[in-house]
């Protein structure tokens, strides 16, 4: 009887607390299916110190294409793209969806905290599977501070708050032409209920 009666109090204890639950908040921020979320775009490539890789960033068939050719020639190797530098809303987020459709290569995400052309970035590396859509979620805590390439390692941490620019980079010797199709990026934060 002392059994039955420790577990039914067991029972209605567990009954009576919540269980925590997890659940996914997003906010889009770019979607490409309009052709206005692609001309907020531009790409700066190695040509900007003397290399000669190209790349493009327009609206195609309800997606976004970030595409060209990385040269190695003239010291070079990279081909970026960036967002106007304007306030992006990511107070509260903790991460970044990115659903698009790789090519194989690895390429970098890039976020600035100001709307200057050189400085430093927070970026890490994503390498999305050739020729299938995903989306590829980039916490904030993976993003490093960089400067040219180098880690920089008494920047301060990094304050989505303060995010002004997204961009996108492939190099690291990674020779050749690339197509990366973007569908949406949003900003995301799982939530505990």
């Amino acid at each position: 009887m002392r059994s039955a009666f420790v577990a039914l109090l067991l029972l209605t204890a567990c009954a009576a607390e919540p269980h925590a639950t997890t659940a996914m908040s997003r906010s889009t921020l770019f979607d490409f299916s309009d052709p206005a979320a692609a001309r907020v775009w531009r790409n700066v490539d190695d040509v900007v110190m003397g290399g000669v890789s190209s790349s493009r960033f327009e609206q195609r068939d309800g997606h976004a294409c970030f595409t060209g050719t990385v040269s190695l020639e003239n010291n070079g190797g990279f081909a970026s793209v960036r967002c106007t530098p304007e306030g992006l809303d990511l107070r509260g987020a903790d991460a970044l969806e990115l659903d698009l459709q790789g090519d194989g290569h690895t390429y970098k995400l890039s976020v600035r905290l100001d709307g200057d052309f050189d400085g430093v970035s927070y970026q890490t590396n994503f390498t999305p599977r050739a020729g299938e859509r995903s989306t590829v979620r980039i916490a904030f805590s993976e993003l490093v501070p960089m400067w040219r390439g180098r880690r920089v390692p008494d920047a301060s941490p990094f304050d989505p708050a303060r995010a002004a620019q997204l961009g996108l980079v492939i190099g690291d010797k990674q020779s050749g032409p690339f197509e990366l199709r973007l569908f949406s990026m949003r900003a995301s934060r799982v939530e505990s209920r």
